[in-house]
């Protein structure tokens, strides 16, 4: 093993040894599962309507050029044919 960085090394915390594993409970029993269940939400809340990763093959101008209209092209994109399905276009 090689010799600590004294830089990295913080001598307030003790090192955690075996007996501390050995005594480590899992964070639910700890914690209580109010705690838990708010815990498990990591990201966005779900959506009513969640999107649909779909492949399409569009000729390279038209995305070229959808492209070049900036960020959220895709977005764009997927509101223009919600507007032309509720429209009855397609």
């Amino acid at each position: 093993m090689s010799k600590p960085d004294p830089e990295r090394t913080d001598h307030e915390l003790p090192e955690l040894g075996d007996d501390f594993f050995a005594r480590a409970r899992p964070a639910g029993e700890v914690m209580g599962e109010a705690f838990m269940a708010r815990a498990r939400r990591p990201g966005r809340p779900k959506s009513a309507s969640p999107k649909v990763e779909v492949k399409i093959r569009l000729d390279a101008k038209v995305v070229e050029h959808l492209r070049e209209t900036g960020k959220g092209w895709q977005t764009r994109v997927n509101a223009e044919l919600a507007k032309a399905v509720k429209q009855g276009r397609l």
